[in-house]
């Protein structure tokens, strides 16, 4: 996952502290001007490379999938509003991704500078440093709150759930209690991941299955697919928006029996109001078939009774229209 591996941000006193002591111990290497040298450059190095660090370990949006850029920038509207007042998006981080980076080559700009300001004489050479050092301090000061943001960013975002956008995803959707659950579980690997998600109090389920050599994914989302977007919030609703860049399919489960204690009216309108929602195909299961099949569906099934489960998948699986790229034969 792109941001599973991102670093922790350091603070501005963190780097100050960093680089004044690494300073000092190239200073004590050598003795006069060039130990005051020494140090400058010392200090202006180490900041500029640990700022610039701190840029180089996020990725570039441009390149990343749309379904990540919008996870993302639903994650930060919600988890940043304690760090910073405003805007609190991903547009957001960029800017302080923005500034951390004028910071480094600021730094490494004076010390350019102070390092042509040295006079020759040991005491002269030392107060400049010293100029220097108060500059590279403020510079470094100057975008400490950026530093915690990004720090704030880093920690949000790095508990993700890994869904991989390159894979053939099946996204399962329906009110609670109509089996979706007991679907993934019976389709899939034992060993389903469920996932912390930002948006809901409940795990984000991610299972793996294969059809002819090649791996899909299936993501049930509690908490998002499984109400009306009357009754999701702002957040809520982009972090849908992500999904439908996800999905390949998706597969609506119904409860026409309403043991799942919803209405098959509302069932069934928020299945109309996903098909207007998603891109993707939209394949209608009807589980619990053995209490009851009122209601027009693509499939009946029974997963407590083990019913054309795999036929439903298979359903999900020709939705998805997905076809291997081949090498080139000629």
């Amino acid at each position: 996952m792109i941001f599973e591996d991102l670093p922790t941000a350091p603070t501005a006193e963190e780097l100050v502290d960093q680089a004044f002591s690494r300073a000092a111990r190239a200073g004590r290497a050598k003795s006069g001007v060039e130990a005051q040298r020494s140090m400058l450059m010392t200090a202006s190095n180490v900041l500029h490379d640990n700022l610039q660090n701190t840029v180089a370990a996020w990725p570039d949006f441009r390149e990343v999938d749309e379904f990540y850029t919008e996870l993302a920038d639903a994650v930060l509207r919600r988890s940043l509003d304690d760090v910073r007042e405003g805007e609190t998006g991903l547009d957001a981080i960029k800017q302080d991704l923005a500034e951390v980076s004028w910071a480094a080559r600021k730094n490494k700009e004076l010390g350019r500078e102070y390092i042509g300001r040295i006079p020759n004489d040991s005491e002269g050479a030392r107060k400049v440093r010293k100029q220097a050092f108060a500059r590279m301090a403020d510079v470094t000061e100057d975008v400490a709150d950026n530093l915690a943001a990004i720090g704030a960013a880093r920690d949000a975002l790095k508990v993700l759930p890994d869904i991989r956008p390159d894979e053939p995803t099946v996204v399962v959707a329906g009110y609670p209690n109509v089996g979706k659950t007991s679907f993934i579980n019976r389709v899939t690997n034992a060993n389903n991941e469920i996932a912390s998600y930002p948006f809901t109090t409940t795990g984000l389920q991610i299972g793996h299955f294969e059809r002819e050599r090649i791996r899909y994914q299936i993501v049930d989302t509690p908490g998002l697919l499984d109400r009306p977007a009357a009754e999701r919030n702002e957040i809520e609703d982009q972090a849908v928006s992500a999904m439908v860049h996800l999905a390949d399919a998706v597969l609506f489960f119904l409860d026409p029996s309403g043991t799942c204690g919803y209405p098959l009216e509302a069932q069934l309108a928020l299945r109309d109001e996903l098909e207007a929602r998603f891109d993707a195909p939209l394949v209608t299961v009807a589980n619990k078939s053995d209490l009851s099949t009122d209601v027009e569906a693509d499939i009946y099934i029974s997963v407590e009774k083990g019913e054309n489960v795999d036929a439903a998948l298979d359903l999900g699986v020709d939705a998805t229209g997905y076809e291997p790229e081949l090498p080139f034969e000629g």
